[in-house]
């Protein structure tokens, strides 16, 4: 099994820019903790897959990564029994946050949906801007990126690439395309599930699994 080393990779996002309507997942605080542990046990078991493959989406949600610490998975995936990564009866081992703002996301529970038919190792998730813009004082908001946060972000997704030995990177959605193309990443694309696009991505991560197995 090949050897992960993920310092470069908490390094920067630890030193990524947070502008006032944006928020920092992983700080100091109580909850900022606990999704910090989420996410690394989260690698660990990405480690332990042997993952290869790295989805690259847009930037965390208010209801799924900026609750849980790991992207693509709410609340309800973050408890599912047995776990959605291990199989395990008793769950995937990640801790539950107290009095959650959300318990379920739309984008996570199609991506899930999606993996039960995955061949392989799990793909790694992560997104190209990994900070949680929202709505100026409404952290309970999402906002798109800005584009200077995309390019600000993008070498955090490179290096979690780098750490993991990824093969094969598929952005999803255009703006995650576009910033690993600026940083002469060529990657495969697949639509964002959000805002009506949960069938057409399905569709084509299942044709690009059936492709890479």
């Amino acid at each position: 099994m090949k050897t992960v080393d993920t310092e470069e990779f908490w390094t920067l996002l630890h030193s990524l820019p947070v502008p006032d309507d944006a928020e920092f997942l992983y700080g100091p605080q109580e909850d900022g903790q606990l999704r910090e542990r989420n996410l690394r046990l989260y690698l660990e078991l990405m480690e332990e897959a042997g993952s290869s493959i790295l989805l690259v989406g847009e930037a965390p949600g208010y209801r799924g990564h900026s609750v849980t610490g790991i992207p693509f998975m709410s609340v309800r995936e973050l408890a599912a029994r047995p776990g959605l990564i291990t199989g395990n009866e008793e769950g995937d081992g990640f801790e539950l946050p107290v009095a959650p703002a959300a318990q379920w996301e739309s984008s996570s529970a199609t991506v899930w949906k999606t993996m039960a038919g995955w061949r392989g190792p799990l793909p790694i998730f992560w997104p190209v801007y990994p900070n949680h813009p929202h709505e100026p004082g409404n952290p309970a908001t999402n906002r798109a990126p800005r584009a200077e946060e995309i390019t600000a972000g993008t070498p955090v997704a490179l290096a979690l690439a780098e750490a993991f030995g990824v093969t094969t990177i598929v952005a999803v959605g255009r703006k995650a395309q576009t910033a690993l193309q600026r940083s002469g990443v060529a990657a495969e694309t697949v639509r964002h599930p959000a805002q009506g696009g949960a069938r057409v991505f399905a569709s084509q991560l299942a044709a690009l699994n059936e492709a890479l197995s």
